[in-house]
């Protein structure tokens, strides 16, 4: 007679591995809703971080004390035409003039975003500079065909933006009028060079329209730019200065 035993035995073993299975793997773990944790003063320092970056906090701090020039009179920041725009959109048509072997450069733009703080009166300071500069940002040059700088007048004008080497007029529906480039009257079928950052040059701030412009690099940053002819106006014997002078009207 034929034994039962052995299939009796598989057929326990199987309810009871039935008996034992798993229901479907519901995850049940959850992260947080933010891993991010904000940094102040409330975290207590790491005692062997700090002391690593002890060293390199001196020194960035006496860089930035380092006194590189003096302003008799704050170069102020307020809307429309302002001091620290002129100086800088100035500044930054003779600094790509001289990279281009005295080539003129027509127009020079800075807008006021782009300037984020004043320089002070009396000293100035290598972290004030970086305070009014903090991005890296390279001085470029765009050679604008005349219908492009008519956009850029366009824009300018209904924020009373100064820019470097004209003089224009607001009119009532703020749209621009009577703009002179080099004393002469916007020329529609000339190109015109233009001195301007990176950033701006690329579309920044809703310039999308000096994007039909050709571009060409100087490599310059524009802080090192800023920085430089503080130190040569001092190495002068000169201070830094820059007023506001009716550009736009």
């Amino acid at each position: 007679m034929r034994s039962f035993r052995p299939v009796a035995a598989g057929f326990m073993l199987l309810t009871l591995a039935t008996a034992c299975q798993r229901a479907p793997l519901q995850a049940t773990a959850h992260l947080a809703p933010s891993t991010s944790q904000p940094v102040g003063r409330t975290i207590a320092p790491d005692a062997g971080a700090a002391d690593y970056i002890k060293p390199y906090h001196e020194q960035v701090e006496r860089q930035m004390q380092q006194v590189i020039g003096t302003a008799p009179v704050a170069l102020g920041k307020s809307p429309g035409e302002n001091p620290i725009v002129n100086f800088v959109a100035d500044l930054q048509r003779t600094a790509a003039s001289q990279y281009f072997k005295g080539q003129p450069i027509d127009l020079g733009v800075m807008t006021n975003g782009g300037m984020r703080n004043a320089l002070p009166a009396g000293t100035i300071t290598m972290g004030n500079v970086f305070e009014l500069m903090p991005f890296e940002n390279e001085l470029i040059v765009l050679d604008a065909p005349g219908p492009v700088v008519q956009q850029l007048f366009d824009y300018a004008a209904p924020i009373r933006m100064a820019i470097s080497g004209a003089t224009y007029t607001v009119g009532p529906d703020k749209k621009p009028q009577a703009i002179l480039i080099g004393g002469q009257p916007l020329d529609p079928a000339r190109t015109y060079s233009i001195a301007i950052s990176d950033y701006l040059g690329g579309g920044g701030d809703h310039m999308d329209f000096l994007k039909a412009a050709k571009l060409r690099h100087t490599g310059l940053l524009l802080r090192t730019v800023i920085i430089d002819h503080i130190k040569a106006l001092t190495a002068a014997g000169q201070p830094v200065t820059a007023q506001v002078e009716g550009r736009v009207r």
